[in-house]
C-alpha cells in the first residue's frame, strides 16, 4: 500500500477506517491525496483527504473520504 500526496509516494504499514500508519512520517500540510493498494495484478486506488496534514513526529496519519 502507498499514500501519494502531490509527487510524494509514501509506503503504508497499516489501513484503518479512518487512520493509516505510514512507514516513513513526514511533514506535509492537510489536503488531498490518493491511496494506493496493489495485490499480485490487481491496483485499486482512492481519493482521500488528510485533514490535519502528516507530521514528521508521528506515522500515524488521520484520513477522511474525499468529497
Amino acid at each position: 500500500m502507498r499514500l501519494l500526496v502531490g509527487e510524494r509516494s509514501l509506503p503504508v504499514v497499516q489501513l484503518g477506517p479512518d487512520f493509516l500508519l505510514v512507514g516513513e512520517p513526514v511533514d506535509l500540510p492537510p489536503g488531498e491525496a490518493s491511496m494506493v493498494m496493489q495485490v499480485d495484478a490487481s491496483e485499486r486506488r482512492w481519493k482521500v483527504f488528510l485533514p490535519n496534514g502528516i507530521s514528521a513526529t508521528t506515522n500515524r496519519v488521520v484520513i477522511m473520504a474525499a468529497a
